[in-house]
């Protein structure tokens, strides 16, 4: 990414900036660049024509454009209205504030940043950092997480106090960083006074199951959807939240569970304590017939609900093992019609 970067800009004043610069001195894949540059759309523009990529403002306030790939990564260019070391003053963290330009040459490092990646340390650029910008309190803390690195005293001390604005940046932004944490990250968010600025608690499954949703979910739970969410990750939510456990491992019982909750069973079960049935669903799963015995428009009734309910019914029998015929669905049906 950075060689085309550098081939687009050549010979103007551009530089990389932030996390791209961090994670190669770490020796991380670098995954997104931040180029800070003076015409962000004509660059961003001139990258997407040579890299197949997708264009659009990332910030129409403040001038910034995000080529997105097709691989999912991501290259920003930021406009740069002054000098570098003007630019690196308005950065979030010491480690973020590394700069190196694009046609090479050495860093700019006015804050030590450097320093503060050799000591795995997480520290504010200015005392009015969470104050500018209240998502880097969500990020400090997933920077702690994701890089097992430590926020500063001081650093610390200004989170806290600027901790109950942890909920005034977009909804899309806080997201973003919550879906990026981990376990520890949301039991730091609660250390630090944070999550329940967020509506978020720990009374819930957390480390029942490693993925990023699940832990969404146990968090926040039915609140979860006053943050911009997927209708996908709605509907998982839903899913998990209304989950009861199985009666038993009988086949009947297992159906209803699976009728409530696939294709997230295996979750619901983690969700609700109940994992002692995850054999059992996956063998459920993998009996799972190919097609159904009767389709709705084979039952004779009229269009409705009563449609629905009866396929439903059906599937249910044929599961428990009661019928397993067309004969015999069609009967169950007939039975089904006289009581409705």
């Amino acid at each position: 990414m950075v060689d085309l970067v550098r081939e687009i800009l050549d010979g103007e004043e551009a530089w990389v900036v932030g996390g791209a610069v961090r994670d190669e001195l770490l020796g991380r894949p670098v995954v997104d660049v931040d180029v800070a540059c003076r015409e962000p759309e004509h660059s961003a523009r001139a990258y997407a024509r040579r890299s197949r990529g997708a264009p659009f403002p990332l910030s129409e306030r403040h001038g910034a454009w995000r080529v997105a790939l097709e691989d999912g990564r991501t290259v920003d260019f930021t406009p740069l209205r002054g000098s570098i070391e003007a630019d690196l003053a308005t950065r979030d963290f010491g480690l973020n504030a590394i700069a190196v330009p694009v046609g090479g040459g050495e860093p700019v490092d006015p804050h030590r940043g450097s320093e503060d990646i050799e000591a795995r340390a997480i520290r504010a650029v200015t005392d009015t950092v969470f104050e500018d910008d209240p998502l880097r309190l969500l990020r400090a803390v997933r920077l702690e997480d994701e890089l097992g690195f430590r926020i500063d005293e001081r650093t610390e001390e200004l989170l806290r106090a600027s901790g109950h604005r942890v909920g005034d940046a977009a909804g899309e932004r806080i997201l973003g960083e919550l879906l990026r944490m981990r376990s520890g990250g949301f039991h730091r968010l609660d250390e630090l006074g944070l999550l329940v600025f967020l509506g978020g608690s720990l009374d819930g499954p957390l480390a029942a199951r490693d993925d990023a949703s699940f832990r969404l979910v146990a968090v926040f739970g039915d609140g979860l959807e006053r943050l911009p969410i997927s209708n996908e990750l709605r509907r998982y939510a839903r899913a998990l939240l209304r989950a009861e456990p199985p009666a038993d491992d009988s086949p009947r019982a297992l159906h209803r569970f699976r009728r409530a909750t696939e294709p997230w069973s295996l979750d619901a079960l983690a969700f609700v304590g109940a994992e002692q049935h995850a054999a059992a669903v996956d063998a459920a799963r993998a009996a799972d017939p190919a097609e159904p015995l009767l389709r709705g428009d084979e039952l004779g009734l009229p269009p409705g609900p009563e449609i629905g309910r009866a396929l439903a019914a059906i599937e249910e029998e044929r599961a428990a093992g009661t019928i397993s015929t067309r004969t015999e669905a069609l009967e169950l049906a007939r039975r089904l019609a006289d009581t409705l």
